[in-house]
């Protein structure tokens, strides 16, 4: 092992070409990392929360601004993951060198000629390496920002897209917003097109330059163009424009359709897993008990759309009963079952009229006979969303099983048309 004083003429200070910002990356990453982490979480909560307040419209683009928010906070949170990996690699490099700055033995390693030639050839000497460790763990730092920055400005957009429909008194609609982008950014690419193949032969100061100079200035001052983007026009011109757009293509649709996906499967009743024969939720209607059903039971935030009792047990005289008000599936429930409740939303008896039309929606069945009972307006303290509420009285039910049913207005085609809560007296 060298002595003292060589680790310190030759290894332990930083190598010449250390990034500077070094200490600020490791700042940033350690500090956020934590906040990322838990981030996506609260977007589910707030997703689950939001989406059974609002028809379907506004729902599908609540959930589309969700995953863009979400993409961007997974791509920041993996981003700073890796980079404080890349960084404590790139550490240990560094502190390694300080012990051995004479660098690798390659005569003591068990390696023949030809792999002793190889290994040299690829891994270069260790200062070389140490520089490779910094600048891939600062190129990763400014590749997930920016990405991430990205998606926050995309996010923002639908976002201010939501807001100009609310304020205009419209339903959004995915594929309007998708028109209107598009109708901002072909354009754009056309002109990007006609600079590149007629700009050159073009007079620097004539009619044709100018116009073009004041369009992309147009879409420079909206966010369109390398100068928001300094970070990839860096990349670009060193690294080739080709690779840096199928990389950044690639790591945004990679990271997009996996929220999209655990999306999915959260909203699935059967939870990830392998459980090997037990039988799954669908499989077993009507013989399923689940938790969404029970107020003790169940999880608010991400099962308060589905009918609910108090407890599996219930005691007393009454049943009560809370169903969730949807707009998204209610809605048109009613427009296509009672026209004639919604003729009256102006007249007097406009909340009469409609609690009728739903309560003959959400009819209510216990072992399969009608109950007579008359729904309320109330709502559901757990979430704090519109419910309608009866009181059923179950004082003539025999002890042992039971199973209370309510139209399911949003069932597949293969799947059950009815909510099913069983309970035991």
């Amino acid at each position: 092992m060298p002595n003292g004083e060589d680790r310190r003429d030759d290894g332990s200070a930083l190598p010449k070409h250390t990034t500077p910002t070094w200490e600020v990356e490791l700042l940033i990453s350690g500090v956020a990392v934590f906040a990322m982490l838990q981030l996506p979480g609260r977007l589910d909560d707030a997703i689950f929360a939001l989406r059974p307040r609002f028809s379907t419209e506004w729902s599908t683009m609540l959930a589309i601004t969700y995953i863009y928010a979400k993409s961007a906070a997974v791509l920041l949170a993996a981003t700073f993951v890796v980079h404080l990996v890349l960084r404590a690699r790139w550490i240990a490099l560094v502190g390694m060198h300080s012990i051995y700055p004479q660098g690798i033995a390659w005569d003591r390693l068990r390696l023949g000629p030809n792999a002793r030639l190889v290994e040299r050839e690829r891994m270069g000497d260790v200062s070389t390496a140490i520089e490779r460790a910094d600048n891939r763990a600062t190129t990763v730092f400014a590749i997930g920002v920016t990405l991430a920055l990205l998606l926050v400005g995309i996010t923002l957009v639908v976002v201010a897209c939501l807001l100009v429909a609310a304020l205009v008194g419209i339903a959004p609609r995915p594929n309007l917003i998708t028109a209107i982008v598009a109708c901002v950014v072909g354009p754009y690419g056309m002109l990007q097109w006609v600079d590149r193949r007629f700009g050159p032969g073009l007079a620097e100061n004539g009619v044709a330059s100018r116009v073009l100079r004041v369009l992309l200035r147009a879409y420079a001052a909206i966010g369109l163009g390398n100068a928001r983007n300094i970070v990839f026009a860096l990349l670009s011109s060193h690294g080739g424009r080709a690779r840096v757009v199928l990389a950044t293509a690639t790591i945004m649709i990679a990271v997009s359709a996996t929220v999209s996906m655990a999306y999915f499967y959260m909203r699935e009743p059967d939870p990830p897993g392998s459980y090997g024969g037990f039988p799954a939720a669908g499989d077993m209607f009507p013989y399923a008990v689940g938790a969404e059903h029970y107020a003790d039971r169940r999880n608010p935030d991400r099962e308060g759309e589905a009918p609910l009792i108090p407890t599996i047990a219930p005691e007393g005289a009454y049943l009560e009963v809370l169903v969730p008000y949807r707009p998204s599936v209610d809605e048109p429930a009613m427009r296509r079952e009672c026209p004639q409740a919604r003729a009256l939303r102006e007249g007097a008896r406009r909340v009469p009229a409609e609690l009728a039309c739903l309560a003959r929606i959400h009819a209510l069945r216990i072992d399969d006979r009608p109950v007579d009972v008359a729904f309320e307006t109330s709502t559901d303290p757990a979430t704090g969303r519109p419910a309608l509420l009866a009181m059923i009285d179950v004082r003539s039910l025999a002890a042992g099983r039971h199973e209370l049913r309510t139209a399911r207005l949003d069932a597949h085609e293969d799947e059950p048309k009815d909510y099913v809560i069983p309970f035991w007296r």
